[in-house]
């Protein structure tokens, strides 16, 4: 059975793989708020060069996605930690 994708997404997250969660995430379809953060910090991530010609800091970009996966999943990632063992 696989796991569900919110699930798979807080195991990136709880073991520190941010680009994996990053990119992970930046697919899923209803992102709220945070969707502009995530997916330029996926962007970002794939074409750093890229965002340094336009004297944008890609690790800069990452850091906001990842501080958006936080503020978006923080209340799933307490609720799974509460029903872990």
């Amino acid at each position: 059975m696989l796991a569900p994708k919110i699930d798979t997404l807080l195991s990136h997250m709880a073991a520190g793989r941010w680009p994996e969660a990053i990119k992970f995430a930046a697919r899923f379809p209803e992102l709220g708020e945070h969707k502009a953060d995530i997916q330029r910090a996926k962007d970002a991530l794939l074409r750093p060069h890229f965002y340094r010609q336009i004297r944008r800091d890609p690790a800069e970009l990452v850091e906001r996605g990842k501080a958006a996966l936080i503020s978006r999943y923080a209340a799933a990632a307490a609720s799974a930690r509460r029903r872990a063992p």
